[in-house]
């Protein structure tokens, strides 16, 4: 595993006093490093596998053990991603962002892909890794479908009334939601919003190019129907059973195309 030196030297630093504590079963590394990909830029993202009965302590005691692993420079959690058990910080200097998510022993098999296991105290980790597969959860077409022309609808309000940084930020979200996790299923790769999607789906990330837009009002415009026209072939290429919603699709649409002819 080849790592970049700062967080080489992070881990080696780390590790052993994560290991003086007997409430940690073990401790492994996911994302770009477990991928084998790592680079200067990449984060650390440590799972820290604590014993069941000893977890809601570790949980409230969170920053201050990681404080007495490492040099905590600031940390929050992971409530705004869905995830309680996370901790993101930055460590250092040399500055370093790494994430620690805290799992129990009993739910760490659960995972939508291998980490690597740097510590294992009696090698339960290995074996509930080697007992179950990660099963990543599939791209849902059919919610998306569903939200897609409301999304479309909603963008093109905020268009017709002049909040373009509204529509920036929405265009931003579209491609997070649905055209990269889209794009990154085209190249056959776990969709992850738009994440490595240059390296991952070079095609489709310049496609991608034609959903941005500046400060203007016709370049916004034509962002949109830009995210449309992908969607639309994106999703037919899919060949995937999907409920379309027609007459949402035909109904947002020509609001859309109303909107810019406004504005013409």
């Amino acid at each position: 595993m080849a790592v970049p030196s700062p967080h080489s030297g992070f881990l080696s630093e780390v590790l052993p006093r994560i290991r003086q504590d007997a409430r940690v079963a073990g401790v492994a590394v996911a994302g770009s490093i477990a991928g084998g990909h790592p680079d200067e830029y990449s984060d650390v993202d440590l799972i820290v596998v604590v014993e069941d009965e000893a977890f809601d302590p570790v949980m409230r005691e969170r920053l201050a053990l990681i404080g007495s692993w490492t040099d905590l420079v600031a940390g929050f959690t992971g409530e705004h991603v869905g995830e309680p058990r996370l901790i993101i910080t930055l460590v250092g200097p040399p500055l370093l962002h790494v994430d620690f998510t805290f799992v129990r022993v009993r739910d760490v098999a659960e995972r939508d892909a291998d980490p690597d296991i740097l510590w294992d105290r009696d090698g339960r980790l290995a074996a509930a890794l080697a007992d179950r597969p990660p099963a990543a959860p599939p791209l849902d077409l059919q919610w998306i479908e569903d939200r897609f022309w409301i999304w479309v609808h909603y963008g093109a309000t905020k268009l017709g009334r002049g909040e373009l940084f509204e529509v920036i930020g929405f265009l931003a979200y579209l491609r997070e939601t649905v055209l990269g996790p889209l794009a990154a299923r085209r190249a056959g790769a776990a969709p992850r919003g738009v994440r490595h999607l240059e390296t991952l789906a070079p095609a489709e990330a310049r496609d991608l190019r034609s959903t941005v837009c500046g400060h203007d009002r016709t370049d916004a415009g034509r962002a949109l129907l830009a995210c449309v026209g992908l969607y639309r072939r994106w999703l037919d290429d899919t060949g995937a059973a999907v409920e379309r919603r027609r007459h949402a699709e035909e109904l947002a649409v020509r609001y859309l195309h109303d909107i810019l002819a406004r504005q013409s």
